[in-house]
């Protein structure tokens, strides 16, 4: 019998909650605990008479360790699914590993306070050595190797959409595809029309604060860092048509340059409508992506905080979002001494998703990721002491679970290469 705990409650996590009671013969009880019980009691109440598996809710900061420790001791959970901000990550990593509990997440951490003296030190020292700016990098979380190791639980970092599946296709084609892989392009189109003006599909803060950062792709052996969306090409995507597509840091550029042996060149490439473009700089013009505190009325409020209360709930864009997703990676590289290309992708249908689970396909992308992502240490097919991303893994079990669970996958040989 497998028990989890998932901590948070939003639009990923409500998916992929969905899809482990879907999955109930993994996932025989689950915890569901946000900040906001509420909200986990109405997703436990939508659930009932629809699986055999057994839920409840909690209530829990997961700012505060103690709390999650209190929490995960009353639960006694197999694993613990990090599906809240990624601010939470080191907390929650850090409950897992005084409980004896395993761990994974959707997105690396980052700082909410980035102005924080302890974290902004560590972090100016990593901007020289390395070479980019982002705020969020897996340092922190790789940081937590050996205590993991040590207490022989396994950690699994970033199993969403992109990071997470994006590194399986990776590894797919390092052991099925390619001999040596030379570069990556990973492609993340959103097709998708919600019909407002302004709106961000996951949560907004961190999305804008991700898309109004400088870019940076690694290349012969370092980061090559460049101003926000100065890097635009277009594509014809499967299914979805031309879309423009701009150059950002991501993740997963970070771990598949020190997991992919050889590998000259990593760039991870957004679409961005005009829109959506043209909103988000008028913000950044008059201080609204700012994450420095300003007094306002004797109260002390962060721009960006308050813009995404003002914004659609990404959650709440299911119903009215029309469209398809296409997301996948393009290698070139050799295989049997020949050159070779290949383009492994999946295409998601938004009204689709939200038939099945009542969300938007941003975030069933990320929220089945993560019933994989458990189900794989859940059933010990990954299993190893320590800190882990996906593409460290064997992928054919993941790859296998993507096309039973609603994520299909395509290779494409000779694919038209981005410039």
């Amino acid at each position: 019998m497998s028990r989890v705990l998932v901590i948070g409650c939003g639009g990923v996590a409500n998916v992929a909650i969905r899809k482990c009671c879907q999955n109930s013969q993994v996932f025989q009880e689950i915890c569901i605990a946000s900040r906001t019980r509420e909200k986990c009691d109405a997703l436990k109440k939508a659930l009932e008479g629809k699986t055999s598996a057994v839920i409840t809710t909690e209530q829990v900061d997961a700012d505060q360790v103690d709390q999650l420790v209190a929490l995960i001791q009353k639960v006694k959970p197999d694993l613990v699914m990090n599906i809240a901000l990624p601010y939470q990550d080191l907390t929650v990593m850090d409950a897992c590993l005084e409980c004896g509990v395993n761990y994974m997440d959707t997105a690396n951490y980052e700082p909410e306070d980035i102005q924080e003296p302890s974290w902004r030190a560590v972090y100016e020292k990593r901007c020289k050595e390395e070479g980019f700016s982002a705020y969020f990098d897996y340092s922190w979380q790789w940081a937590y190797q050996e205590k993991f190791r040590e207490k022989g639980l396994t950690a699994l970092l970033g199993s969403g959409f992109d990071p997470g599946v994006t590194q399986a296709f990776c590894a797919y084609a390092q052991k099925h595809l390619f001999d040596e892989i030379e570069t990556i392009d990973i492609l993340d189109c959103n097709g998708g029309d919600h019909g407002y003006p302004f709106a961000t599909n996951f949560n907004p803060e961190i999305n804008l604060r991700e898309v109004s950062a400088p870019g940076s792709y690694w290349e012969n052996g370092r980061w090559v860092e460049i101003p926000a969306m100065s890097i635009k090409r277009e594509y014809e995507f499967d299914q979805v048509g031309k879309k423009d597509m701009y150059l950002l840091h991501h993740e997963e550029i970070e771990s598949l340059a020190k997991n992919i042996p050889g590998v000259k060149r990593i760039r991870f490439f957004m679409t961005f409508g005009q829109s959506y473009l043209t909103h988000m700089k008028c913000l950044e013009n008059v201080g609204m992506l700012s994450t420095e505190p300003v007094e306002y009325e004797g109260r002390q409020i962060v721009p960006i905080q308050f813009l995404k209360a003002l914004l659609p709930d990404p959650a709440t864009l299911g119903p009215r979002t029309v469209g398809k997703t296409n997301i996948g990676c393009i290698f070139t590289g050799k295989k049997d001494g020949k050159e070779k290309t290949a383009y492994i992708y999946n295409i998601c249908d938004h009204q689709e998703c939200y038939r099945e689970v009542g969300s938007q396909a941003i975030s069933y992308t990320t929220g089945v990721p993560a019933m994989i992502g458990a189900m794989m240490l859940l059933t010990g097919k990954w299993k190893q002491p320590g800190v882990y991303t996906v593409e460290e893994f064997d992928p054919d079990p993941y790859m296998e679970a993507l096309n039973q669970w609603g994520l299909p996958w395509v290779v494409s040989e000779n694919p038209v290469l981005v410039e």
